[in-house]
């Protein structure tokens, strides 16, 4: 019943073997801040995400200080300053509306990106090379060449780097994936992912005034030129969902943005975290021309095969669901409330759930997402999740939303990230930046 993959949980016990050995880091990876001190950090994007999640979680955290707050939208960037001021019982709280201020600043350690998804690898990429460490939102990157970039630059400055994605530290997401590993549904054979149904077509195309306090020109940064219409931006003075999830030039919509959260975890129980598939097949529907601004993706199906001969299925449905099937029986998570289902993890015999994890078994780090970077700033220790593993995870749902475009199988080599039977597929890895942004 326990047995599994001998080379997958080989290779993972030798990998989390290597993260788990102390690192001596040269003193400039830490900044102006010893990592006994509290490091002190930026926030770059003071939206949603920001709001809601990334800030309140970094103000309680005893090890760190927020220092400046970042945003192209003024309203937002003034409601930061005033939570962050209001929590230290003080004014010193900076405000920034460009963040390069913040990458240039000596006293900043470490961080935190929060932004539309099409300037996560750009402003990343200036952090590492100034020596901060990152934290950055999922989906980490846009295209598959410029995670490569990222990915390269964050091992060569030698920082500490968290992909920000919160199913990796979701009790249950975490369970399961130790489970897994460890064999107690046998060998993994195939494991199914679904995503909710979330980008339907719409959005107003028609040009609007910008915004004053919004810098439209900042906000697009490498994006196409397009005119300021709202719902390709977010809603003003509000925290409302924003439309810029649902455009192609900032956003690759769900198959990305919702679906590496449940990737993240899919390559984790399979062992294959810093590699990936080696063949995709994939369908989709884009919406009608004409029918909206929007244009992502809202419906898709995908299905892998790995070089071991597992499937994995990736689909739009109702549901962002996990499962994970092997020769012995299955485990699967269902994340949030959607479509009548309960948040949960179950399995085909339920008493394996409270199966113990052996001291000779694999067992997988497990901190909350903003403890885990602050943990590896003052450590040294791997986050667990690093930029290789945001890269690899993203390309995952990259591949699949190409081969949509090519209306094919396509075989992936994952070791050399190009395709080995389409050179048009491949011109697909890379995207189109305006201006000189990296």
């Amino acid at each position: 019943m326990h047995s599994t993959n001998p080379t997958r949980r080989s290779f993972v016990k030798a990998a989390l073997a290597a993260s788990a050995a102390p690192l001596i880091l040269p003193g400039r990876v830490f900044g102006q801040t010893a990592p006994s001190n509290r490091i002190s950090v930026g926030m770059i994007g003071t939206g949603r995400q920001m709001h809601h999640v990334n800030l309140p979680q970094f103000l309680e955290n005893e090890h760190a200080i927020v220092r400046a707050v970042c945003d192209v939208d003024r309203w937002r960037v003034e409601n930061a300053k005033s939570a962050v001021d209001r929590h230290y019982g003080n004014r010193d709280c900076d405000a920034h509306h460009d963040w390069r201020e913040i990458i240039a600043r000596d006293d900043i350690d470490a961080v935190m990106i929060s932004t539309p998804d099409h300037w996560h690898v750009p402003m990343a990429l200036a952090a590492v090379q100034a020596g901060k460490h990152v934290s950055c939102e999922k989906p980490l990157t846009m295209s598959i060449a410029e995670g490569r970039l990222l990915a390269d630059a964050a091992k060569e400055a030698g920082v500490t780097f968290r992909t920000d994605t919160e199913c990796r530290s979701e009790p249950m997401m975490h369970r399961a994936a130790e489970l897994v590993l460890n064999g107690r549904i046998g060998k993994l054979t195939r494991i199914e992912v679904t995503l909710p149904t979330m980008d339907e077509p719409g959005g107003n195309p028609r040009p609007m005034p910008v915004p004053a306090d919004l810098n439209y020109d900042l906000w697009l940064g490498p994006a196409p030129e397009a005119p300021y219409t709202v719902d390709r931006v977010h809603p003003p003075r509000s925290w409302g969902r924003p439309g810029w999830m649902r455009w192609r030039g900032t956003s690759e919509g769900v198959i990305t943005n919702w679906g590496t959260h449940l990737l993240d975890v899919a390559q984790l129980a399979n062992g294959t975290e810093r590699t990936g598939p080696v063949e995709v097949e994939a369908s989709g529907v884009y919406p009608e021309p004409g029918s909206g601004l929007w244009d992502v993706l809202y419906t898709f199906e995908a299905r892998y095969r790995y070089a071991d001969g597992l499937s994995m299925d990736y689909r739009t449905a109702e549901a962002p669901v996990i499962r994970f099937e092997g020769e012995d029986g299955w485990i699967q998570c269902v994340w949030l409330r959607r479509g009548g289902l309960e948040p949960g993890i179950t399995a085909h015999d339920e008493s394996l759930l409270a199966s113990e994890i052996g001291e000779d078994e694999i067992r997988l780090p497990r901190r909350e997402d903003k403890e885990d970077f602050i943990h590896g700033i003052r450590t040294g220790e791997p986050t667990m999740a690093d930029a290789e593993i945001g890269h690899r995870t993203c390309s995952v749902g990259q591949i699949a939303h190409i081969a949509v475009q090519r209306g094919r199988k396509l075989a992936w080599d994952p070791d050399a990230e190009r395709f080995t039977n389409d050179e048009e597929a491949n011109a697909l890895l890379a995207r189109p930046m305006r201006g000189d942004w990296m």
